[in-house]
């Protein structure tokens, strides 16, 4: 008695158990997690952020131009006032806001590529490399990162934008770097990676196809939170006089008002629109980064899930018992 082939392949689908892998060996594709609310609310505000910052310097008037009127407040004129030499808060706050994210995309860019080279190439390549890696990593973290950052920029008395993202970036890689080589070791230790190394895979190859895709989010998050450190870093640095000089940005704006004695005459729309710019928009980024931090961690995204659905019971609940007319029913 022969056997066709289409017979084997239905008892081949018919013993197979739920959940395993099509029998050409080929992987199960993952679906995306479905869009959050946090995720979709950080990520609005994130876009407009970052259209305001490109497209608000194309409409505005110079923020440096000096105007007789002095300091004035909102008005049709000048929406978020001006300034006590009559320069208009508006442009500022649109040149400000492209000044803080070219900071933040630069050292999120420079964290990624520090951390991913000393953190998951160091952790594939093994040995020495990788014991070279993680102590220059251990002295990174070691070094106190703001008083290094206040003695670089103290030095230097023309300071760019690009100058203190990099000096940013220098100095806040290290922590990246050391997540990611704990999570490299554990994935390089895995099947399908030994097996791709058992072929003779070449090493760029399993590094690029086997390893990195699983790090994508955990990338992600480090980016999202070396942003937020960078742009706080930068207002930190400026509301000390130590930022960029001849730029503007959220801190360079806070440095000003509160030179000019801001916060004591009242002037509320000068000091204001930066200070809630940078809380709201570190807000964005948390809420974007927690979201990453659910499709990383399965648990966070059931537990999530469990807790909408509670809250969905407790609400019926509550509708049932305060509605006469489902009592009645």
């Amino acid at each position: 008695m022969s056997i066709t082939s289409s017979e084997i392949v239905d008892a081949a689908s018919v013993d197979a158990p739920a959940g395993a892998p099509p029998p050409g060996g080929g992987r199960r594709r993952v679906p995306l997690p479905p869009l959050t609310p946090k995720l979709v609310v950080g990520l609005s505000i994130v876009v407009a952020f970052v259209l305001f910052g490109l497209l608000g310097p194309l409409v505005v008037q110079d923020p440096s131009a000096v105007d007789s009127i002095g300091m004035t407040a909102p008005s049709a004129d000048h929406l978020l006032g001006t300034t006590q030499t009559g320069q208009d808060v508006l442009a500022q706050m649109a040149y400000a806001t492209r000044g803080s994210l070219l900071i933040g995309a630069i050292v999120g860019v420079l964290t990624l590529v520090l951390s991913a080279f000393f953190g998951v190439v160091g952790a594939y390549a093994g040995g020495l490399t990788d014991e070279a890696f993680s102590l220059l990593s251990n002295v990174m973290l070691v070094i106190p990162g703001l008083p290094l950052v206040i003695v670089i920029s103290s030095y230097v008395q023309d300071k760019s934008i690009l100058l203190v993202a990099l000096v940013l970036a220098i100095t806040g890689w290290a922590g990246s770097a050391r997540v990611l080589r704990g999570f490299t070791l554990s994935v390089r230790g895995r099947d399908y990676v030994l097996a791709a190394r058992v072929a003779g895979e070449r090493p760029w190859r399993v590094l690029v196809v086997e390893i990195l895709p699983n790090l994508i989010p955990l990338l992600a998050s480090q980016v999202v939170m070396a942003v937020i450190f960078a742009i706080l870093g930068e207002a930190g640095l400026s509301f000390l006089g130590l930022g960029a000089t001849g730029s503007f940005t959220w801190g360079t704006m806070l440095y000003y008002a509160q030179n000019g004695l801001a916060l004591r005459l009242g002037a509320w729309w000068w000091f204001v629109p930066p200070g809630l710019a940078i809380a709201v928009f570190g807000a964005a980024l948390s809420l974007v980064n927690y979201s990453i931090d659910e499709i990383i961690n399965p648990k966070l995204r059931s537990q999530t899930r469990a807790e909408r659905k509670g809250w969905r019971r407790r609400a019926r609940t509550a509708a049932v018992a305060t509605d006469p007319t489902e009592v009645a029913a």
